[in-house]
């Protein structure tokens, strides 16, 4: 069976990009446009991985991080931040938020493949 990504982005392109990497290295792919979205699809269902972007409206990324990382069944839930910030500062926040990589766009879709397997479990 598949090991499942859940995807946040604002960006439905970006999404599509991602999902078309994944799907491509024979990953399932959830996607969500914000966090709040990407929250409610933390339902119990099993979610491999997320991969996450920092600024989003309604719920932005470092946010989702600390909720999803509340919940007992997703505590141990891999998350790679995807995203246009590069700052120390903000890498600080995501790794005290939970967040386990921080990979900086533009990206290679083979680096984000390559990420994946190697957190993805």
């Amino acid at each position: 069976m598949a090991k499942t990504i859940l995807v946040i982005d604002d960006s439905a392109s970006l999404r599509q990009v991602v999902k078309m990497a994944l799907t491509g290295a024979g990953y399932a792919v959830l996607e969500a446009g914000d966090g709040q979205a990407a929250l409610a699809l933390l339902d119990g269902r099993q979610i491999n991985m997320v991969v996450c972007d920092v600024n989003m409206p309604i719920m932005n990324g470092i946010e989702f991080v600390k909720a999803a990382k509340a919940l007992p069944a997703y505590k141990f839930l891999p998350i790679l931040m995807l995203t246009t910030e590069s700052q120390e500062e903000k890498k600080e926040q995501g790794k005290a938020a939970g967040a386990k990589a921080w990979m900086v766009k533009p990206f290679a879709p083979t680096q984000l493949v390559n990420a994946v397997s190697k957190l993805c479990t």
